[in-house]
């Protein structure tokens, strides 16, 4: 048991993760993994509204996230973890947590500043975002881009050579 599947969604929990993906998860808690919103209780609240019936909820920050895994505090039941970011999934990775599977939904395009590279219709990738989706294959997380489940899926691997 563990992570059944990971998503990464600018939005977090939406409708659309609430109502398509957490099911197909298989999961019976969804954990999001975000500082900022870890840290601000109005809107983890509104996040908690949106816990899909009969599914626990953890919102909490990547520190909690890590120190949760270590200590096995997953291990009796499925858990579908939503990030922003891939370089948060790095870090549970790095830390011998196992992603076996990686939906890339919405994302938001970085600033003009910022080189990045269109993976998909919905969703952009900076160099350390690529470097960290690198990472998660290497460690054995199948990575594939697909808003809902209803679309086809779409291989990232030309990115992650």
């Amino acid at each position: 048991m563990g992570i059944t599947l990971a998503r990464i969604d600018n939005r977090l929990l939406h409708g659309i993760v609430a109502t398509q993906w957490a099911g197909r998860s298989g999961a019976q808690r969804i954990m999001i993994i975000d500082d900022g919103v870890a840290n601000n209780e109005l809107t983890k609240a509104s996040m908690k509204l949106a816990r899909p019936t009969g599914m626990a909820i953890s919102i909490i920050t990547l520190e909690k996230a890590l120190n949760n895994f270590k200590a096995g505090k997953y291990e009796d039941h499925n858990v579908f973890v939503i990030v922003k970011s891939p370089v948060t999934l790095e870090s549970l990775s790095e830390a011998g947590v196992k992603i076996p599977e990686l939906v890339v939904g919405g994302t938001t395009r970085p600033d003009e500043s910022a080189h990045s590279v269109k993976l998909y219709q919905r969703a952009y990738a900076t160099d350390r975002e690529i470097e960290a989706y690198k990472v998660l294959k290497g460690n054995g997380t199948k990575i594939y881009a697909q808003y809902v489940p209803a679309d086809s899926v779409v291989n990232l691997d030309e990115f992650l050579r």
